[in-house]
């Protein structure tokens, strides 16, 4: 089965329904329209197929052909430089490092706290309380430039619009403070690709949103 995998002639994507790197994973490869095989699996589930591709079992995992990725960083790094167009890097080596280091303390310091949130609990509330300050700190980031530090779509934008989206769900209101972030979503959400990029779980966080059609 390990074999069959490998073998497909499209990518091969194992997703979890609701994760926010599989989201993140997802969201790249529909910006750039790349047609592919989603598996979708639990996250603590993981299967004796993905075992034997990823030693670790974890989530998102990539198949292309002989090649087996599954760090989020460089699955997504890999989606951008192997379909190069829509570019979602910048050009130039200090914007990427910028970039990089957002995202690196995006992933320290906002989703530690969505993983407390999503265990509930005594210790939910104050999470919550956290990533609020947290988004809110970065208010001027995201008034800065039309998307999150420059001036077009990247690829932090796949990582930080999956967790924009989740805010409702997650019971975390920004209040009037947050409206630059949550103009920024609304931006993303209706942007091309992003639709195609949710499961059905996570359209349900928001089963009263209207997506453009198109």
């Amino acid at each position: 089965m390990v074999q069959n995998a490998r073998s497909r002639s499209a990518l091969t994507l194992y997703t979890s329904a609701d994760d926010i790197h599989c989201h993140r994973t997802r969201l790249v490869l529909a910006a750039k329209g790349v047609a592919y095989d989603r598996i979708i699996l639990k996250a603590d589930q993981p299967t004796p197929d993905l075992l034997e591709l990823n030693p670790y079992g974890t989530l998102p995992t990539l198949v292309d052909r002989d090649l087996t990725l599954y760090d989020p960083a460089v699955v997504v790094e890999y989606l951008d430089e192997r379909y190069p167009h829509p570019p979602l890097m910048p050009i130039d080596p200090l914007s990427r490092a910028r970039l990089r280091l957002a995202t690196w303390r995006i992933e320290n310091d906002w989703l530690p706290e969505i993983d407390t949130i999503g265990e509930g609990g005594k210790a939910a509330d104050g999470a919550r309380k956290r990533l609020r300050e947290h988004l809110l700190a970065s208010v001027p980031l995201f008034r800065a430039s039309r998307f999150f530090l420059n001036p077009e779509m990247s690829l932090i934008d796949c990582l930080v619009a999956p967790v924009v989206w989740r805010l409702p769900h997650l019971g975390v209101d920004l209040g009037k403070d947050g409206k630059p972030i949550v103009d920024y979503g609304e931006r993303l959400f209706h942007s091309q690709g992003f639709a195609r990029s949710l499961t059905p779980e996570e359209r349900d966080m928001r089963p009263d949103f209207n997506f453009v059609p198109g």
